[in-house]
């Protein structure tokens, strides 16, 4: 979905989730949100992080007479009114039909809108500047026949119902917002060993490129690697020579990486990342990425011990794609956005995706993977797909192909560092390898023989990095799925229930403790 408050390409791309039903079906452990403050706190719960310039649409479901959360879709609030009825009318039909492909139509819908006051502006005045945007979210939402029961305005650390209907039951300045971890909702999250992740300008903080001063370092070190990759990248002689460089380097890089001392902090984790890939190191990996058979052998480094240091090197390099090689940062962030899926973080998944996605609008292995996500498939037909490329490979050559940190294949099976839930690597699990039926999830991963008998002609001919023109966005426009290189020389809670009561209207949440999935395979976790 497009955020029309943003630039064509932005980052800031909205996300639905029509599975958070299907995902939390356990009905143990009930919680009861009696007001709207507890709505209200419930908020970052339900996302996993803090929204912020946020439209948010929760989907209830009816089971038994009460109602549970389902799924949730959000989207940036424009800047422009005009664009209001087109954002509402797309966010309303985007969950409902997601929630019927799923088979769970919401009976009943809560809408909130987030921002912050401008400069001086008041969170009531915040409030009543957005009131025709939720008024717009409620007529759509009826025009599909569902209910909007409750519609809530966060600014400025207080809360506003715009569904009261008492005269004097709630302060014309709004209610004070509870202090962040104190709710029940929270005491469950907190329970179940869940956290809210800050908020998406903080996590996309993480992918974007420097702005420092080793920006320039980091460009002209790419102008050079240009010159000498370039050529070869060309010559079909040679292009094969080039990836096994590629990933001989990232193979060491991981390996660098997983020995490094951890430290505490998503700051400090990344300055140290930072810190251990030299210039010329990212330039050439940077510039190899761009080839897409190399990107597809990258991809397979999604699970088990090679899953963390693999992300890790995906979102550094991503950060160096400085200058006018912005656009290249679609392979790196593409395959960031692959391994944080694969491994169960939705929510860096889809941010990665969209910000590569901005990056190249056309790259269509971010295209395929950013639906795949937001439709809530599984993963795993993928990653069957991968470990068969592998296998098959490694056959074809008569001998082990080591993984990125360690593990390998062999035989029919993939043997790698598998960690436990308590932080503790176990060594040596096989798992077999099943090749899997074609299906439309596996398509983000060509056949690695169809890349043996194709000729390098448009397809593989890198792109020059596109200037900027005078409103700001690139010119031109090319097949995402071609290599690029440079001109030479240059807790989510789980399931909330919703009642009415006959006496009064007043309403009544009821929630189930269970949250978001925990991240697995080792994941790096934000804080």
């Amino acid at each position: 979905m497009t955020n029309h408050s943003e630039t064509t390409g932005s980052s800031e791309n909205g996300d639905i989730d029509p599975t958070a039903y299907d995902r939390h079906t356990n009905p143990e452990h009930q919680l009861t949100l009696r007001s709207p403050a507890e709505l209200a706190d419930a908020l970052p719960y339900l996302l996993g992080y803090r929204p912020e310039d946020s439209i948010v649409l929760v989907a209830l479901h009816d089971r038994a007479g009460r109602g549970r959360f389902g799924g949730r879709a959000r989207l940036g609030i424009p800047a422009g009114a005009d664009d209001w009825a087109s954002v509402a009318r797309q966010l309303a039909h985007g969950l409902v039909t997601g929630s019927e492909r799923r088979g769970t139509r919401p009976e009943q819908m809560i809408a909130y809108v987030c921002q912050e006051p401008a400069p001086g502006e008041s969170g009531r005045q915040v409030m009543e500047r957005l009131r025709p945007l939720v008024q717009k979210l409620r007529t759509e939402c009826g025009r599909l026949d569902v209910t909007v029961i409750e519609a809530l305005c966060i600014s400025d650390g207080r809360f506003w119902s715009y569904c009261c209907s008492g005269q004097g039951c709630c302060p014309v300045d709004g209610s004070p917002m509870g202090l962040p971890g104190t709710s029940v909702l929270a005491a469950a999250a907190t329970y179940a060993g869940l956290q809210v992740r800050g908020t998406l300008r903080e996590l996309r903080a993480r992918l974007l490129p420097w702005e420092t001063a080793a920006a320039l370092q980091q460009e002209v070190a790419l102008d050079a690697a240009g010159m000498t990759l370039v050529p070869k990248i060309l010559d079909d002689a040679s292009r094969a020579d080039v990836a096994e460089d590629t990933l001989d380097l990232a193979r060491r890089i991981m390996k660098r990486f997983a020995l490094a001392p951890r430290v505490t902090g998503v700051l400090h984790s990344d300055f140290r990342d930072d810190d251990l890939l030299a210039h010329d190191e990212a330039a050439h990996l940077i510039l190899g990425l761009q080839d897409r058979t190399t990107r597809d052998r990258a991809a397979e480094w999604m699970e088990s011990d090679d899953a963390l240091p693999a992300l890790r090197l995906w979102r550094a390099l991503a950060r160096r794609c400085v200058g006018p090689y912005g656009e290249h940062a679609a392979a790196p962030l593409t395959l960031a956005g692959w391994v944080a899926w694969s491994t169960g973080d939705d929510l860096e998944a889809r941010e990665a995706l969209a910000m590569a996605l901005g990056a190249d609008p056309d790259y269509l292995f971010a295209r395929l993977l950013h639906q795949a996500c937001n439709e809530g498939l599984d993963p795993e037909s993928i990653r069957r797909c991968l470990r068969a490329e592998r296998v098959e490979r490694a056959e074809g050559t008569g001998a082990e192909e080591v993984s990125g940190t360690g593990g390998a294949t062999r035989h029919g099976e993939v043997v790698a560092g598998a960690e436990a839930a308590d932080g503790s690597v176990e060594q040596g699990v096989s798992t077999p390898v099943e090749t899997p039926a074609p299906s439309p999830t596996a398509s983000p991963t060509p056949s690695r023989r169809r890349h043996r008998t194709r000729t390098p002609d448009l397809d593989g001919v890198p792109r020059r990095p596109r200037s900027s023109g005078a409103d700001g966005r690139r010119s031109g426009g090319t097949d995402g799925s071609r290599p690029r290189t440079p001109a030479q020389g240059t807790a989510r809670p789980g399931n909330t229930r919703s009642r009415t009561s006959g006496k009064g209207g007043s309403r009544r949440y009821d929630t189930c403790s269970e949250g978001p999935r925990p991240q697995a395979n080792g994941v790096e976790g934000e804080g």
